[in-house]
């Protein structure tokens, strides 16, 4: 019963994926956007996916932060190699188990460390990501002068701190065991969003974007926000319809927009594809207590 209701599920996001992308292609036309990613510029492509894997790299370096804090020692060689593994599964094998839940999988099977705490490492490290998304994002929205957006400003402003304290008194009440790694891994997860950040002004860079920049990456941020729903196949069809529609609200050319998100997630499928080789060479958790008694 529980296979098939993978099953239904995974069906439902293939579904759900295809549908926003046809609906996205019947607004724009995909022939305008190829002809824009045609255009790119090489070697800020490049630099853009060494941000995307910088990003990536502190990402891994947050998620054993908490894991230090299950006592749970990792080498960070042996947790990007686990965390590489586990973006290669969130979006090549959306059918089979899910990059988070291999990886709670086998911290659990590896170090019995109770599942209760590993899941919650595991939640806490990607809330604290959102949280800074939304952070990045309402920071933003304040320096744009868009009509959509000065109703809001004040509100947006009051969010800021309210966010913080309200994701710190989640954590204290909740989560108290991983509390004290709240101020260090909010430092990560910013350097985290801000590589992504770097790595999309580089592919605006290559599109030769050079106007609008910064509402361009406030779309960014919001898609990305959009894209952890888990609703599609690796974010495929929300990231690029939030694009759309940003586009939309802020008076954007639609098929330079749609190609930002499409180019973005090119760069996310390539540099996962890398996770494979942990795939078939499974990789081996080493502690650091393990290797001092070596």
């Amino acid at each position: 019963m529980a296979q098939q209701r993978k099953q239904l599920l995974t069906a439902f996001k293939i579904i759900f994926s295809a549908v926003l992308l046809y609906f996205i292609f019947t607004k724009i036309q995909l022939i305008d956007v190829l002809a824009v990613l045609k255009t790119a510029h090489l070697g800020y492509v490049l630099l853009a996916v060494l941000f995307f894997i910088l990003s990536k790299i502190i990402a891994a370096m947050r998620l054993n932060l908490y894991f230090h804090q299950l006592q749970l020692f990792l080498t960070q060689w042996s947790n990007i190699q686990l965390y590489w593994l586990g973006m290669f599964y969130n979006l090549f094998l959306p059918g089979g188990i899910g990059g988070d839940a291999y990886k709670g999988y086998l911290i659990k099977k590896t170090f019995n460390i109770p599942t209760k705490r590993v899941v919650s490492a595991l939640v806490v490290d990607r809330l604290s990501g959102l949280l800074l998304l939304f952070l990045y994002a309402c920071g933003i929205a304040l320096t744009l002068e868009y009509q959509i957006l000065q109703d809001f400003k004040v509100l947006i402003a009051i969010c800021i701190p309210l966010s913080i304290v309200t994701f710190w008194f989640l954590n204290k009440k909740f989560f108290p065991y991983i509390v004290p790694a709240f101020w260090t891994s909010f430092i990560y997860s910013s350097l985290v969003q801000l590589a992504q950040l770097g790595s999309v002004y580089f592919i605006l860079q290559a599109l030769q974007i050079t106007e609008y920049t910064t509402a361009y990456l406030l779309i960014f941020l919001i898609s990305s926000i959009v894209s952890v729903l888990p609703l599609t196949i690796g974010g495929i069809g929300a990231r690029e319809i939030t694009f759309l529609y940003g586009a939309t609200w802020f008076s954007l050319k639609e098929n330079t927009s749609v190609s930002i998100s499409m180019l973005f997630f090119l760069i996310t499928a390539i540099v996962s594809l890398v996770g494979i080789w942990y795939h078939f060479q499974k990789p081996e958790l080493i502690t650091k207590l393990s290797v001092s008694e070596e």
